[in-house]
């Protein structure tokens, strides 16, 4: 059985790596479905063969860059609630924002456009799904707390790592000392090492 993607299914992925460049450039409100045409080099009219608003095109996003979130509460719900469970729900959500950083970018970046889109609140679901599984089943409104800082830990992370490269380029110094993230792999590996540290306060 083969693999390859048909044109269809190719063309709109271009279209979600295109806009989600132009959004995170501009901000999502000042972009508009002409910009995104232009820049693929395509007609509106064959835009609007795929996707009819910028939210559906926010939509397809989420779908597509969501996918390690999906896996992680699947996996997730399959298991019973033990302190390695909750850590490996850690590991595996650190590890899959890891290899969809333009999506919390995206996100951090239009929070204001985007808090009530159905995109968003989709978005916000997955999110409450991540807490409670993380939290354990007879969690405390403290084990409730430190399971939703131990996951936004990640995107605190991708907050740092952003301030410290535009930075760089006005020889800034990081936020509360020397200690400067330069890549998606090291703000990673600090969060994951900060979630794990606050997972071990919860009980569950």
């Amino acid at each position: 059985m083969s693999t390859t993607q048909s044109p269809r299914s190719d063309t709109r992925a271009r279209i979600i790596a295109v806009a989600l460049e132009l959004f995170s450039e501009q901000g999502y409100e000042k972009t508009s479905l002409r910009e995104i045409a232009d820049r693929l080099g395509v007609t509106k009219a064959a835009l609007y063969y795929h996707f009819k608003t910028k939210d559906d095109i926010v939509h397809g996003i989420v779908e597509t860059m969501a996918a390690p979130i999906d896996e992680t509460i699947a996996w997730g719900e399959k298991q019973d609630w033990s302190p390695a469970v909750r850590d490996e729900l850690l590991r595996r959500f650190a590890a899959g924002m890891a290899e969809r950083a333009p999506l919390l970018r995206f996100f951090h970046e239009n929070q204001p456009a985007l808090r009530d889109s159905p995109a968003g609140l989709e978005f916000k679901e997955r999110m409450i799904r991540m807490i409670r599984l993380v939290q354990g089943p007879g969690a405390s409104f403290e084990d409730r707390l430190r399971a939703t800082m131990a996951l936004f830990s990640v995107n605190s992370a991708f907050f740092l790592l952003k301030h410290d490269q535009e930075g760089h380029d006005r020889a800034e110094r990081p936020l509360g000392g020397a200690g400067r993230v330069d890549s998606v792999e090291d703000a990673m590996r600090g969060a994951l090492t900060v979630a794990l540290e606050i997972s071990q306060l919860i009980k569950g």
